[in-house]
Parts: structure tokens; sequence; C-alpha cells
């Protein structure tokens, strides 16, 4: 059965750090859904009601449009899903309004203190929690982790740091005409362990 929270509780927390993936949904008016899996080491709780996420450049930056779209200026809706693939069973959804926060932004070095920064990190988003959904999981199933994918970190680290913010300088719109603001800042950050 679900239950609403107005804010996370420590037993959500100990929930969402025990998860290795997390899944990020927004929506704008007249635009496609945008969902999107999440891992690395890229979540934090900074309060009870504020969370952020470490974002690294890829395909797109439909969650940066998204959040933009918000025409009343306190930042786009956003939907932040964690389901326990362990015992016991559970889903965690954070409903809030997020910013994307560059890396020449005011609030970008209290943000980035969280996080260790990883090749290719172009924005953290910065969200306010306006309600958690818990409910059963029931119908998630039992998995575990094998180890984290470096792919897009090892892609990042061997990127050319010129070319990289060119490339994403020039993502500037979301798949449905969108404004974005991309960055145009390299940040090498630090492999993370294999674990090989």
């Amino acid at each position: 059965m679900a239950e609403f929270f107005d804010a996370l509780t420590e037993r959500h927390v100990a929930m969402i750090a025990a998860q290795s993936v997390f899944f990020v949904a927004t929506a704008a008016e007249d635009a496609r859904i945008n969902l999107s899996p999440k891992g690395y080491d890229a979540f934090r709780v900074l309060s009870p009601t504020r969370v952020a996420y470490l974002d690294l450049g890829g395909s797109g930056n439909e969650t940066n449009a998204h959040l933009l779209a918000d025409d009343e200026g306190h930042g786009g809706r956003i939907t932040l899903m964690f389901c326990n693939f362990q015992q016991p069973a559970q889903i965690l959804r954070i409903y809030g309004r997020g910013r994307p926060v560059l890396p020449w932004e005011r609030d970008w070095d209290e943000l980035a203190a969280h996080f260790t920064l990883l090749p290719g990190t172009r924005q953290i988003f910065d969200i306010a929690v306006e309600s958690v959904q818990t409910s059963c999981g029931y119908g998630v199933p039992l998995m575990s982790l094998e180890k984290e994918r470096l792919t897009l970190v090892k892609h990042h680290a061997q990127s050319d740091p010129v070319e990289w913010a060119g490339k994403y300088k020039r993502r500037r719109e979301s798949i449905d005409g969108l404004p974005a603001r991309p960055t145009d800042r390299y940040i090498a950050g630090v492999m993370p362990d294999s674990g090989e």
C-alpha cells in the first residue's frame, strides 16, 4: 500500500543509500516524457527536503531542458524513483522541483563539495523535495549488482577537453526543440575504482 510523506525520513535515506541505480523522469508541456536510468555514486540526500545528483554528458540534455521550461521560475517538475532489488521489497519516489546548476554558477561549489566529480561531469541537478511516496515493490524482481559499467566515464576521461566542450556546447535544445543550457566546461574528475 502506498504511503506519502512530506519529507525524507532516516529509513528512506537508508533505503536510497543501498541502491546502485535510480531513475529520473521529467515532463515539459507539449514535449515527450523523459525517463533516464542513472548509476555511479551520483546521488546525495542534502536534507530531508533537498536532494541532488551529478549528471554526466550523454546522448541528450532532456532533463536540463525540461526543468528550464517551467515559465513560473520555481523549477520544473521532476520525479526520482528508487527500487529495492533486494529485501525488503520497496519502491520509493521523490516528487519535487529541480534546477540544473552549471559549473560557473553561484551554487556550484556548495553542491560539488558533496560529490566526487567524475570525468564528463556537466551539471548537478538540485531538487527541492515536495513529497515522498513509498509502495510495496512486490512486482520488482530480486537482482544483485555485478559491477559498475565504466564505459561512460572512460569515454569522457579519454576525450580531448576542447572537443568535449565544443560537442556539449552545441547541445542547446531538447529533442522537442526546448532550450537547454549546456556547459562548455570539461571536468576531468577522478576515475572510480573499477573493483577489478
